[in-house]
């Protein structure tokens, strides 16, 4: 079977839990619709600047164990998250690195050595239908991404335009230590409440105190914690309000659970708090086992966070900006006309930019 134009990729093994992402699907809670969208943000965004796309371009989020895929067209494409050891055609390549794969060749994601979720950007990003302003996929309600579903064996996904060729981005990497290591406890930042004054003072300083493990028990819905009970005043019922992303549940059995992308948009078990922004992607790379401690922050302090977040991101995206343009530039003189001409290259293939119009020539010589 041949490829259709659009198709740029091939599902050959879906790996574990392998789903079309992007930042989410914003305004629609009111409604009973999720957000859902990349758990670990931080790292789709990344990803994306790394090839030059959108930062909420669609891409894959692999879980566990990641898939195995063919290149139907020669594509650049980008790995950040947890480290599933790629390769292509069985040779190892760099996660956090713009990778080049012609067509034909097989990209595969083996199982995580370290975190839980990788993300892989596109040049171009994932060309999925967008619905209720997003092409992230909602797997409870099965709507969005690749038709509201996990990847299947023989699928065909297909890329968005690129405005010039990617090949010149091939080798760009992330700064070294641009994504911390998790270590062996997990520190998350929480603002308390919004019912906090449903719990004892015994059982606030219980959760701000003691040392909680991520169960089996997780999902893209939330994960459950176990470890020492979380005293209510009074029951852990309320009269079911909104959930937040980050908001930590606390059930009738003292444990706390986090709610993540994919969670009810309303709930009733009293929360205790909310984890700031940032350290959501990093529980989004905690796996079964991994040991939790929560550490209270005011607003000021979490709005500080944020900030603070925001501004990785406008850095990594000045320091890229600031290279310089791999073009070469000559002056075409045509009778009594002066014009500049800008000449793009890689693999082969040579775009040629005249006076706003664009012209390209594949497989030209360049002299």
């Amino acid at each position: 079977m041949q490829a259709s134009s659009g198709d740029a990729l091939e599902v050959v093994r879906p790996g574990l839990l392998t789903t079309v992402q992007d930042l989410g699907r914003i305004g629609y809670q009111r409604y009973g619709v999720p957000n859902s969208g990349a758990i670990d943000r931080a790292a789709l965004r990344a990803a994306n600047l790394l090839l030059d796309n959108e930062e909420g371009c669609a891409g894959l989020e692999a879980t566990a164990e990641g898939p195995m895929l063919r290149a139907l067209v020669d594509l650049v494409v980008a790995i950040v998250g947890a480290d599933m050891q790629p390769l292509v055609d069985g040779q190892p390549v760099e996660c956090g690195t713009a990778i080049g794969i012609r067509s034909g060749q097989i990209l595969e994601l083996q199982r995580a050595r370290r975190g839980l979720r990788a993300y892989l950007a596109v040049a171009g990003g994932i060309d999925v239908p967008v619905i209720l302003g997003s092409r992230s996929t909602c797997l409870p309600a099965a709507f969005g991404g690749f038709l509201g579903r996990t990847l299947q064996e023989g699928d065909r996904l297909q890329t968005g335009l690129v405005e010039r060729s990617p090949a010149v981005l091939i080798g760009r990497r992330l700064p070294s230590g641009w994504l911390e290591p998790m270590g062996d406890i997990l520190t998350v930042r929480v603002i308390l409440g919004p019912q906090e004054d449903h719990f004892t003072p015994e059982g606030i300083r219980t959760f701000l105190s003691e040392s909680y493990c991520i169960t089996p028990q997780m999902d893209r819905v939330g994960a459950r914690l176990q470890g020492p009970a979380i005293a209510h005043r009074s029951g852990a019922d309320i009269i079911s309000d909104s959930t937040p992303l980050g908001a930590i549940q606390v059930a009738s059995d003292g444990q706390p659970m986090i709610l993540l992308a994919d969670r009810q948009t309303t709930g009733g078990y009293a929360k205790i708090a909310v984890v700031v922004q940032e350290d959501i992607g990093r529980l989004g790379q905690a796996a079964p086992g991994q040991v939790v401690r929560f550490c209270r922050v005011s607003l000021p302090e979490a709005y500080a966070a944020l900030r603070a977040y925001q501004e990785r991101f406008d850095a990594l995206r000045r320091t890229w900006q600031s290279l310089p343009d791999k073009r070469a530039s000559y002056r075409l003189r045509l009778g009594a006309g002066s014009y500049r001409v800008d000449v793009e290259g890689g693999r082969g293939t040579y775009r040629v930019h005249l006076e706003g119009v664009e012209r390209t020539s594949e497989h030209a010589d360049a002299q």
